[in-house]
C-alpha cells in the first residue's frame, strides 16, 4: 500500500513539474536571463553597438559615476531622481485616495447605473497611454483647453504648462515675496544645491502627474472595489446593528478589512510611479531643463541616445534597489499586523 501510495506521489510530481516546465522556460528565457544579462552589463563598458563580449569589465564604475564622482552623470542622476521622488509623493496619495473614494460611491447600494460609471471611469486606464498624452499636450498648450477653463475662474495669465520648468513651491512663494534662502542655495547634494531638492516639481511635471493619476485611477478603483464586495455581509449588519454611525463604520470596519488590498493598490502605485517613462516620452522628453527626466527615461537616453548600456544597466538596478526600499517601508505602515 505505501509503494502503490508513493508511487503515485511520484508520478503526480512528475506531471505537475511537466506541465510547469513550458512556463518555467519561459520565465527563465525572457525573465531570469535578461535580468542577469542586464546585471553582468552593469560592471562593463558597452555601447550596444558591438557584441558584448567586446565590452571592458570596468567594475563598478559605472555605480561610483552616477552616485559619488563629480559630473553630468551625477547631476543627471540626482535630477532623475528628484523629480521622480516628487512624482511618487504627488501621484501614488492622490490617485489612491480618489480610487477608493469613487469605489466606495460606486459600491453604495442605492446608485443606479453602476454599470456605466465602472465603464466610464475605467475606460481613461485601457485607452493607449501615448494616445492619452497627445490629448493631453493639446489640452496644456498655452492657448489650450485648461488655460481656457482657469481664465474663466482666475485672473492669470495663460500658463506655459509645458515649458514652465520652476518648481511649483518655487513659483507659491515667489508669489507671496519670498526669495530663494542663501542656505538652500550654497549647499548641495549630489551635485544639486538643497533649494533644487525642494523647490517642487516644475510646472511641465505636474502636468504629467495630473494626466498620470487620472489614467490610473480606473484601474485602483475596480481594485478596491473588488476587496469592498469582499467584507462578509455580516459583519456590515453587525457594526448596523451595534449602532456605528457611516463614518465609525468606514473607519472602524471598512478601512481595516481593506487592509490587504490597500497594500497591494500602493506596492502597484510605487512600482507604477518608479518606472514612468512613456508619458514623458511622448510629451516632454526630459524637458524642459531636465525638470521631467526620470530614472526609466534616464535609462532609454543613456543607452539608446548616448550609447552608454553599461551606465543604463546600472541606473536600472539602483532604480529595482529604490522600488524595493519603498516597498518594505509601506509595507510596515500599512500592514504592521502582518509582521
Amino acid at each position: 500500500m505505501n509503494a502503490l501510495r508513493t508511487k503515485l506521489t511520484n508520478t503526480e510530481s512528475v506531471s505537475g513539474w511537466t506541465f510547469m516546465a513550458p512556463a518555467l522556460a519561459g520565465l527563465l528565457v525572457f525573465t531570469l536571463a535578461p535580468i542577469l544579462m542586464a546585471l553582468w552589463v552593469s560592471f562593463r563598458d558597452w555601447n550596444g553597438l558591438v557584441p558584448p563580449g567586446q565590452s571592458s569589465f570596468i567594475g563598478f564604475d559605472n555605480y561610483r559615476a552616477l552616485l559619488f564622482e563629480p559630473g553630468v552623470n551625477r547631476t543627471d542622476f540626482a535630477i532623475s531622481l528628484r523629480n521622480n521622488a516628487y512624482y511618487v509623493l504627488g501621484v501614488v496619495p492622490l490617485q489612491t485616495a480618489i480610487a477608493f473614494a469613487l469605489a466606495v460611491i460606486v459600491n453604495q447600494r442605492f446608485l443606479r447605473g453602476k454599470s456605466f460609471f465602472r465603464t466610464a471611469y475605467y475606460f481613461p486606464s485601457i485607452t493607449s497611454s501615448i494616445a492619452v498624452s497627445l490629448i493631453f499636450l493639446f489640452l496644456f498648450q498655452r492657448n489650450g483647453a485648461v488655460n481656457a477653463f482657469l481664465g474663466a475662474f482666475l485672473p492669470l495669465d495663460n500658463i506655459n504648462w509645458l515649458e514652465n520648468a520652476n518648481g511649483v513651491i518655487h513659483n507659491v512663494l515667489a508669489g507671496v515675496g519670498v526669495e530663494r534662502p542663501a542656505v538652500l542655495a550654497d549647499n548641495s547634494i549630489m551635485g544639486l544645491s538643497l533649494w533644487q531638492w525642494i523647490s517642487g516639481p516644475s510646472v511641465t511635471l505636474l502636468a504629467i502627474m495630473l494626466l498620470a493619476t487620472w489614467t490610473t485611477t480606473g484601474t485602483l478603483m475596480l481594485i478596491f472595489l473588488a476587496g469592498l464586495q469582499n467584507i462578509p455581509v455580516e459583519v456590515e449588519e453587525a457594526s448596523r446593528v451595534d449602532g456605528a454611525s457611516p463614518l465609525q463604520h468606514f473607519f472602524r470596519v471598512t478601512l481595516p478589512m481593506m487592509k490587504p488590498t490597500l497594500f497591494f493598490v500602493l506596492t502597484i502605485g510605487i512600482i507604477g510611479t518608479w518606472q514612468v517613462f512613456d508619458q514623458i516620452f511622448a510629451i516632454s522628453a526630459g524637458g524642459p531643463q531636465k525638470t521631467t527626466l526620470t530614472p526609466a527615461y534616464l535609462v532609454y537616453r543613456e543607452g539608446f541616445r548616448n550609447f552608454g548600456m553599461g551606465r543604463a544597466a546600472a541606473v536600472s538596478f539602483i532604480l529595482f534597489v529604490i522600488i524595493v526600499v519603498f516597498t518594505l517601508v509601506q509595507r510596515r505602515i500599512v500592514s504592521p499586523d502582518e509582521q
